[in-house]
């Protein structure tokens, strides 16, 4: 009797163990298992065009530039993981409107016209347009473009100053996937210029001292412009990641990369002024 007695208390015991230690897992943890991998953030897709230096570009299998240095620290101070994948210009803005990828990042102007089908970050970055010409070409301002041959990448706001100039849809302007293929062109002789952002303009006379060709800039014929991230439409991500950047932006992080890829201080109030 004693025997069954002592089986029957060590069995009431240990379930009442086992009960405990149920209870303490619930309490320790606080959500089950499916809630903390709702809680957990999402790798994010990035597309880019790698073909647009120093912003991003490839070299040696990897996607390297300014953009993509300035992105990690974004998402970094966001907390998110991401893959960033070389796209293409004109994919990318098809692929955010299909909602295949998350975001943009690729020297992007913000202007209204882009405003009407996607949504951007706060801007990152202060940009004109130039004009990259053969030396002796004579070339002293956007004026001089009537009448010779200029190329431009099909899409970009470089396109639309060179319009500005010579006429929506001219005949003289020829358009290219990229502004490499712009600056081939040249080399070639197909156009006598090429208009394409200054910093990319800069990046090219320095990085093709043989090539013997001059680049100028004519302000009262090209505004400054800005680059932000590029979100599809009622993206959830776009104030998360705005306010990471603006925080990449005023803690210093910024000033870091910017003076690691063009060798001189940011104007960030600049930017910050434009995000108001």
């Amino acid at each position: 009797m004693k025997k069954n007695l002592s089986y029957i208390y060590l069995s009431i015991l240990l379930a009442g163990l086992l009960v405990l230690v149920a209870c303490g897992t619930n309490t320790d943890d606080g959500a089950s298992g499916d809630d903390t991998t709702t809680d957990e953030k999402p790798v994010l897709q990035v597309g880019t065009d790698a073909a647009f230096a120093p912003f991003e570009y490839m070299e040696t299998g990897e996607i390297v530039g300014f953009d993509v240095d300035l992105l990690a620290a974004v998402m970094e101070e966001a907390g998110y993981d991401y893959e960033l994948e070389n796209v293409g210009w004109d994919p990318l803005f098809a692929s955010l409107q299909a909602e295949d990828i998350d975001l943009g990042i690729s020297a992007i102007t913000i202007n209204d016209d882009r405003k009407e089908s996607y949504d951007f970050s706060v801007p990152y970055f202060e940009s004109t347009h130039m004009i990259v010409f053969n030396e002796g070409a004579g070339i002293t301002s956007a004026a001089d473009l009537e009448g010779i041959k200029i190329g431009v990448q099909n899409g970009t706001t470089g396109e639309d100053a060179a319009e500005k100039v010579v006429g929506e849809n001219s005949s003289n302007i020829s358009k290219y996937d990229t502004t490499a293929l712009a600056f081939v062109a040249m080399a070639n002789g197909d156009v006598e210029a090429v208009v394409t952002d200054n910093v990319v303009a800069a990046e090219y006379t320095k990085n093709n001292p043989d090539a013997n060709v001059e680049a100028i800039t004519d302000t009262e014929s090209f505004d400054s412009e800005f680059y932000g991230l590029m979100f599809p439409k009622g993206s959830e991500y776009t104030d998360d990641l705005s306010a990471a950047l603006t925080t990449v932006i005023e803690n210093g992080t910024y000033e870091e990369i910017y003076q690691e890829w063009f060798g001189k201080e940011p104007d960030v109030d600049a930017l910050l002024n434009a995000a108001e």
